[in-house]
């Protein structure tokens, strides 16, 4: 079985950015990759090799998810993993989000402490 190690985390505001990454290297142990744009991922993403990628809904020029249709051409996503991170989680659009490829999503504002262990519970589900 893959190891969780390298995630990719697509988010343009530079606070959210800097808590995420602090979570997931600090708690969680990860190593982490932030992009600030969808465009920066989709550049990165295959030079990275992320295991998990975590993406913000809201961006501007690119949302989230056409960067997770573009993303798709690039990367096997049955093998890798992808959470949308938004404030917006009503049922239908977090169906809408499931239906576009995501395996979950995350609420923002989201607990620091919290994060690591949550991207562990949606990786466990597809690899367990």
């Amino acid at each position: 079985m893959t190891e969780l190690k390298r995630i990719l985390h697509v988010e343009d505001d530079p606070s959210i950015q800097a808590v995420a990454k602090v979570a997931l290297e600090a708690v969680g142990g990860f190593q982490v990759l932030s992009c600030g744009s969808g465009q920066e991922a989709l550049d990165q993403v295959q030079g990275f090799a992320p295991d998990f990628i975590l993406l913000d809904v809201m961006m501007p020029g690119m949302d989230g998810p056409r960067t997770l249709e573009l993303l798709r051409q690039l990367v096997d996503l049955e093998r890798t993993p992808v959470a949308f991170m938004t404030a917006k989680v009503q049922p239908s659009e977090v169906a809408h989000y499931r239906s576009l490829g995501a395996r979950d999503v995350i609420i923002k504002p989201f607990d620091p402490m919290q994060l690591a262990s949550q991207v562990r519970q949606i990786w466990s589900e597809r690899h367990g």
